[in-house]
């Protein structure tokens, strides 16, 4: 059974309340990390061990996987990038261009969909769905490709007791993306005791967070997410506006409506939003204070919240302060 999002965010806040510094592997098990987070959840049926996430990782980076050979996972996806590429909307194999920016992958375990319309019930599916459409693979094929490496071959037997296909590729992928926890960010130092880790100016911009800036109404600590979709009126005015939830639910309240992006390292992850349209933190976090354009299916969140210049720059601080600095090594291919 799926977890909901209230049960979700609830075993994230108790897990915090209990443990507070949770000591479980960085990206690709490389180091413990300093955070609030609990290990994400597994499905039953594709438990993450180190071996498969060590194994998906290297499939991560490899660009044998696309159908061309040309583009590995990782090409729209930079560790140095908070996991995303730096592009306001990315380029598929062949040439074809996303209508949506690029998320990041971090903490992407903890969701319980995915995509920015949440279309994806399974991170299986959505790395399936992504194997396909952005680096143009038919899975079969590509697996076979792997197949014929024998080191890959070696290394799947042994975590799967087979040979490489489509749904363990994917099930290796995915067990590597739940490794991908932010961690070891100034913020998290600060909340397991390091007063020094972060600056005045940072802490008031919390207290404005969670207070009258209203940030943690969707961005809900530790996360900074609430894994729900709201529309923000980005859409607004477009001769063709991207139906975005309502694509999925059919439902009108759905209408341009998008997940809730975590702001785990959106210091360096931009451009930002669904559509990538705004290309600075400064301009970003100015757009929500205001309460965004105007549309009738908007949230109701989002309104004007009469920051002054001074409250935006400390809103900065402390979302700088959420920049994961945890080791992370690409690994060797065979």
């Amino acid at each position: 059974m799926q977890t909901t999002p209230r049960r979700w965010l609830a075993t994230i806040a108790v897990a915090a309340a209990v443990f507070g510094c949770v000591g479980t592997p960085g990206p690709g098990g490389d180091q413990p990390r300093s955070s609030a987070l609990p290990a994400p959840p597994d499905p039953a049926d594709n438990p993450t061990t180190p071996a498969k996430a060590a194994l998906g990782k290297k499939l991560f980076f490899d660009p044998r996987l696309s159908g061309d050979g040309s583009m590995a996972c990782q090409g729209c996806h930079y560790r140095h990038l908070g996991w995303t590429d730096g592009l306001a909307l990315s380029r598929k194999v062949g040439g074809g261009m996303n209508t949506r920016h690029t998320p990041s992958v971090y903490n992407t375990g903890y969701y319980t969909s995915w995509y920015w319309d949440g279309r994806a019930r399974t991170l299986e599916g959505q790395v399936t769905a992504a194997w396909k459409a952005q680096i143009g693979a038919d899975p079969a094929r590509a697996a076979a490709v792997i197949a014929a490496v024998p080191a890959y071959q070696a290394e799947f037997q042994a975590v799967f007791g087979a040979a490489p296909n489509a749904d363990n590729t994917a099930q290796a992928l995915a067990a590597f993306l739940r490794t991908l926890n932010s961690g070891e960010s100034p913020w998290d130092r600060y909340t397991a005791g390091d007063r020094t880790a972060v600056s005045a100016d940072a802490v008031a911009g919390y207290e404005l967070f969670v207070g009258k800036a209203g940030c943690a109404g969707c961005h809900k600590p530790p996360l900074f997410s609430d894994a729900q979709f709201h529309n923000v009126g980005l859409e607004a005015g477009k001769a063709n506006p991207d139906p975005g939830r309502f694509a999925v639910t059919k439902d009108v309240k759905d209408l341009s409506a998008f997940k809730t992006p975590s702001l785990r390292s959106v210091a360096i992850s931009g451009p930002y939003f669904h559509d990538g349209s705004v290309g600075s933190l400064d301009a970003a976090v100015r757009y929500m204070a205001s309460g965004g354009k105007a549309d009738p299916n908007k949230s109701g969140l989002l309104v004007d919240r009469k920051l002054a210049d001074r409250e935006i720059a400390q809103l900065l601080a402390f979302l700088d302060t959420l920049t994961s600095h945890e080791r992370f090594d690409p690994p060797k291919l065979p």
